[in-house]
């Protein structure tokens, strides 16, 4: 089940990360600090998510 968290972690991670940056320029906050804080945000934000996907994966199945 790790190995599938991690999987999903490339995914859920990116795009994650990817809509915490577009969410912050949106804001007007364009400077290097907030962008790098909004797109570490969302990767770490990723890994519960992740984790609950993999486990939901194999209960199903």
């Amino acid at each position: 089940m790790f190995r599938l968290a991690l999987i999903l972690h490339l995914f859920i991670g990116s795009t994650l990360a990817g809509s915490a940056v577009i969410a912050t320029l949106v804001a007007g906050q364009d400077t290097v600090q907030m962008i790098i804080i909004a797109a570490l945000v969302g990767f770490l934000a990723a890994f519960p998510i992740s984790w609950m996907v993999a486990k939901k994966l194999y209960e199903e199945g």
